[in-house]
């Protein structure tokens, strides 16, 4: 199995804020991708998010406000499903560190490679909004190659 692995520091006192980002339907839409339905404020619940080319449905498995959001990957591309995405999150002074990992992947594919670099843009749109109240979710991200 193959993991992506990122650490961001977000430059916030509130651990709250960051867990608000992660689990609100509005909070979502504000970092990741704009067309996200659903609330990730409950173990069960089931968000949908889509994306130009495509989209996955996550159930929320595990949290623990405000520190520990988990989900598993339930639909969407064959190499994401049944994979968990993970936020650990610690106060660290004025910094909240996220500590991301994308776990369990079959094999590390070039499709793997591009996710990596994806989330770590899609990180980059959490630390933004958080900090400054406007993230760079889909369609207004990064767009790094041809799979976008």
């Amino acid at each position: 199995m193959a993991n992506i692995l990122h650490r961001i520091g977000v430059k916030t006192s509130s651990a709250e804020q960051v867990y608000a980002a992660l689990t609100s339907r509005n909070g979502l839409a504000g970092w990741w991708t704009n067309n996200t339905t659903g609330e990730g404020n409950a173990v069960g619940n089931t968000i949908q998010f889509r994306f130009g080319a495509g989209g996955f449905d996550m159930k929320v498995i595990e949290l623990q406000a405000p520190v520990l959001v988990v989900w598993e990957v339930v639909d969407g591309p064959e190499e994401w499903q049944g994979t968990k995405i993970r936020f650990e999150l610690k106060p660290d002074g004025e910094y909240v560190i996220v500590l991301f990992s994308h776990l369990n992947w079959q094999t590390p594919n070039e499709f793997m490679h591009h996710c990596s670099t994806k989330w770590a843009i899609f990180l980059m749109s959490l630390k933004q909004l958080v900090e400054t109240g406007e993230g760079n979710p889909d369609p207004y991200d990064i767009k790094i190659d041809n799979w976008n």
